[in-house]
């Protein structure tokens, strides 16, 4: 298991331990982001074309997959209720990444790809928010902030290669 620093939801440093199963998919999850994006620097016409658009592609359904953590979240949170309600708001912040992955598959790709570096950086401000709040793993930040620093920067570079 990979072990870092975080804040617990009352804002005390704790240890976080990322499950090693987390942290190796969640690494291997990179290599379509960060070959897909250098494919679009590295190569010209129909091929580059098919590189931007399997990067928006995959993009998409990560960013829809990130969403569905926070509304497989809040299910569980659901259980421990004793009315079995569960937290409306959050299951509609939930479907917003798939609605953004969505939409930056329909527009220019120089603007889709613009579009899902925004949407992950503001569900990663999302997942350290859950985070701080106790409604994810003290782990999930950890994973997940260098995770998406490095899908933001692909994202960017495959953007402004265009």
């Amino acid at each position: 298991m990979s072990t870092s620093l975080t804040d617990d939801h009352d804002g005390r440093p704790r240890r976080a331990l990322v499950p090693t199963a987390a942290v190796w998919l969640g690494g291997l999850g990179l290599v379509p982001f960060v070959g897909l994006s250098i494919a679009s620097l590295a190569i010209e016409g129909d091929l580059k074309a098919a590189a931007l658009h399997g990067l928006l592609a995959y993009g998409a359904v990560i960013l829809s997959f990130l969403g569905g953590i926070h509304w497989g979240a809040a299910m569980i949170q659901s259980i421990s209720r004793t009315d079995h309600g569960i937290d409306s708001v959050r299951l509609g912040i939930s479907v917003i990444p798939s609605l953004v992955g969505w939409a930056s598959l329909l527009i220019d790709a120089r603007y889709g790809l613009a579009l899902l570096a925004v949407g992950f950086a503001a569900n990663l401000l999302l997942d350290i928010r859950f985070t701080r709040q106790g409604l994810v793993p003290p782990w999930y930040r950890v994973l997940r902030q260098p995770l998406t620093m490095i899908v933001v920067a692909a994202l960017i570079v495959a953007e402004f290669g265009q």
